[in-house]
């Protein structure tokens, strides 16, 4: 094996022995004063098709929408059991290897020692994996389930409530919500984050193997992995990333020009959205340049400060008695309603599986390559139950509070203030309207945005490092102007889809590409299970 960067085993490992050499397939040259060392053909190709997609959806704005449209509905409608049954059994696997003997192994070999302390590694656990989402959907998915569990009386559909609602019931349909929302951005996103994770963590730092999604299904596919196999793995996983980051980039613009127009009167318009895209995408840039340590890491942290004030501030000045029962009692919901909400077969609530779930899932699935990716740099050194256990049940827990802090208050200030407004509120601007209801509402607003667009950077900086690795073809030191084409590209494709067809088109990507990938997840369970039991012990 050349040197990429990744480090060598240290102690007891079962290396995988093969003739391929991390970087025979690449292209290194120099154009003008920047270098260039990328995998033939999966940058050549991910990169084409990247540019022909962004081409074709500009040029034909309006059909595109409407072709968006239709695949998301289909995707989801059609296979909506297969995404619920997929997340199902990676959560299931990741809580099996917890107990298993298998959570003894070290992740890169018997003598390694984590590169990053707890909280830095919890930082960038956090902002990398559903920032953006949470910021978005901490008011508006309570609120929004809410609303349709209490209101089948009055003409919402049974099929659009969570487990056909409870109509005319507050505490009920309050129950549902917040047992619906957790269930979203809890256990089962973390899961999915984790298998892939723990898959290249395992392939890399104790099999030596490059830092790429193929190099997983070397128990499965053997040598023939370097070739075309593993050249369409890693091209799925290069489009998987980019358009289930450009879903989170169009969704925080969107947020960003609420939030910005709420306060400051900033026009709510496409050219403002394309505009914010274009400047955070810059902020990206500088921090892609700056490197792991010094851009990502850094802008983590600051966002887990600026987050836990906020947390805390609206815990303290909102309904505090009401916030903190909820904490014990979504969670008593969530686990109640667990097996229910679960259940893939037989639903009659068929508008909300398909709608809210399969894509959520559909969407943490084409995240996966990228979370999983950076998860795995990050965690060299951890033991496999402590790994596990971390990025499973901390981020759930985190996320469990969040949407309790911020769910609560919202429900609170319409079932016990009667505040209409917030519940007729646009989606991207729930978050907003909520604060009004709070002291020093100009700041904490103001606060809102920047974490937005914190959690912007963050995201697509991480991401664009993510891409890279798998296009240079596993190496971790590629030559920074990569990086910079792939953030650029990033947020060219939130501009493209945004234009073509607003949160649908964004939404619809997310889900197409994440169906594909969930077929190569099922395989690399398997895989994990094989190359762990290989493992000495």
């Amino acid at each position: 094996m050349s040197d990429t960067g990744i480090p060598q085993p240290e102690g007891e490992t079962d290396l995988i022995e093969t003739d391929y050499e991390i970087g025979q397939d690449n292209i290194t040259t120099n154009i003008g004063p920047f270098g260039l060392d990328v995998h033939n053909p999966v940058f050549l190709i991910s990169g084409l098709l990247v540019v022909a997609f962004v081409l074709v959806t500009l040029a034909f704005q309006e059909q595109a929408g409407t072709v968006f449209n239709g695949l998301r509905d289909w995707l989801t409608s059609t296979f909506d059991w297969f995404f619920l049954l997929a997340g199902n059994v990676f959560v299931l696997l990741g809580i099996v290897l917890i107990f298993s003997p298998y959570g003894k192994i070290r992740l890169g070999g018997s003598d390694a020692t984590p590169d990053y302390s707890y909280s830095g590694w919890f930082a960038m656990l956090f902002a990398a994996g559903m920032g953006i989402g949470l910021m978005f959907y901490g008011v508006s998915e309570p609120i929004s389930h809410y609303t349709t569990s209490i209101a089948q009386d009055a003409g919402t559909p049974e099929s659009w409530a969570p487990l056909g609602g409870a109509p005319g019931d507050e505490a009920a349909a309050k129950s549902l919500a917040m047992a619906a929302t957790i269930f979203h951005w809890a256990l089962h996103p973390w899961a999915i984050y984790a298998i892939v994770a723990l898959a290249l963590a395992l392939f890399s730092y104790n099999k030596g193997l490059p830092l790429s999604v193929r190099s997983v299904f070397y128990p499965i596919f053997g040598e023939r992995v370097w070739g075309w196999i593993g050249h369409i793995i890693d091209i799925l996983a290069v489009l998987a990333t980019l358009f289930g980051l450009a879903t989170s980039l169009g969704i925080g613009a969107e947020q960003a020009n609420a939030g910005l127009n709420h306060i400051f009167g900033l026009p709510v318009n496409e050219v403002s959205k394309v505009i914010l895209i274009v400047c955070i995408t810059g902020v990206a840039l500088t921090s892609v340049v700056a490197g792991m340590d010094a851009g990502v890491q850094r802008l983590s942290q600051l966002n887990m400060i600026l987050a836990a004030l906020l947390l805390g501030f609206v815990i303290l000045v909102g309904p505090t008695t009401y916030i903190l029962s909820g904490l014990v009692s979504n969670f008593v919901d969530y686990a109640r309603y667990l097996p229910e909400l679960a259940n893939p077969f037989g639903r009659t609530d068929t508008n909300f599986m398909d709608g809210w779930t399969s894509f959520y899932w559909a969407w943490w699935i084409s995240w996966s390559p990228f979370v999983g990716m950076f998860i795995a740099r990050v965690s060299r050194g951890r033991t496999v139950r402590e790994f596990l256990t971390c990025v499973l049940i901390i981020p759930s827990l985190v996320s469990i509070v969040w949407m309790t802090v911020f769910g609560d208050t919202a429900i609170h200030e319409i079932i016990v203030n009667n505040y209409q407004d917030l519940a007729d509120a646009p989606l991207d601007l729930k978050l907003f309207v909520m604060l009004e209801q709070l002291p020093l509402q100009q700041i904490t607003s103001f606060i809102g945005i920047v974490l937005v667009i914190v959690f912007f950077v963050t995201s697509s900086d991480s991401g664009s490092i993510v891409i890279d690795t798998i296009t240079a073809g596993g190496k971790v030191d590629a030559p920074v102007p990569q990086r910079v084409f792939w953030a650029s590209f990033e947020g060219l494709v939130a501009i493209a889809l945004l234009l073509g067809g607003g949160l649908t088109a964004l939404q619809a990507m997310a889900v197409s590409t994440g169906f594909p990938f969930t077929i190569i997840l099922l395989l690399a369970c398997f895989a994990i299970i094989k190359g762990l039991h290989s493992e000495p012990r």
